[in-house]
């Protein structure tokens, strides 16, 4: 198993992003969670990695933060929920806003996730409530990144094929995207903006 990385951030373009270790490029899947503290291009970070292999391929998962990791591990073994809606959901809410929903008991929330529906939701808050007893407030800080987000001329481009990839519908990405006010603003905003539209 590949469980952290430290190099260099070659190319982000989310949801996948471009680390070079020893020479070597990790292409890695990662929720917009971590996108949004990602540094500059150029920089060095750290990322706590998740591999999934499948029949028809190796699919490496990278978060800034130990946390994160753990609720997307925890996530994948609930029934219906793979990798990818794994991904959407911590790229949907804080790993704080999730546990919030599930001690909570508010599947209502979660259904405005990509991919979660009402009994995937309620199934969430059910499987999930043991497994994250002790989790609230608990917000680690990551290694040694500092958020200093680029202007990108494709922003908007960028934010539509990452909440396509997340598994919005294509229309329904343009609508999220097209009803905000982007000039000036890098991808990874305008996804976080996108996705907020939605929250309840």
């Amino acid at each position: 198993m590949i469980g952290r990385l430290r190099g260099v951030l070659l190319e982000k373009q989310p949801p996948q992003l471009l680390l070079e270790v020893g020479g070597v490029g990790y292409e890695v899947s990662a929720p917009m969670t971590t996108f949004y503290e990602l540094p500059e291009t150029g920089n060095e970070i750290i990322l706590h990695t998740h591999l999934a292999v499948r029949e028809d391929a190796h699919v490496l998962y990278g978060f800034l933060r130990e946390q994160d990791r753990q609720l997307f591990r925890n996530l994948i073994k609930i029934s219906g929920v793979g990798p990818k809606l794994g991904l959407a959901i911590l790229s949907g809410m804080s790993v704080n806003d999730f546990v919030a929903c599930v001690q909570g008991g508010d599947s209502a929330t979660l259904t405005n996730l990509p991919g979660v529906g009402k009994k995937t939701a309620e199934r969430l808050v059910v499987e999930m409530k043991d497994r994250l007893k002790g989790w609230q407030g608990m917000t680690l800080p990551a290694e040694g990144v500092k958020q200093v987000l680029a202007p990108e001329s494709d922003a908007i481009k960028d934010a539509v094929g990452a909440l396509i990839a997340l598994g919005y519908k294509p229309q329904e990405a343009s609508r999220m995207v097209s009803s905000l006010d982007c000039e000036g603003l890098a991808s990874e905003e305008v996804i976080r903006l996108a996705l907020r539209s939605v929250a309840p």
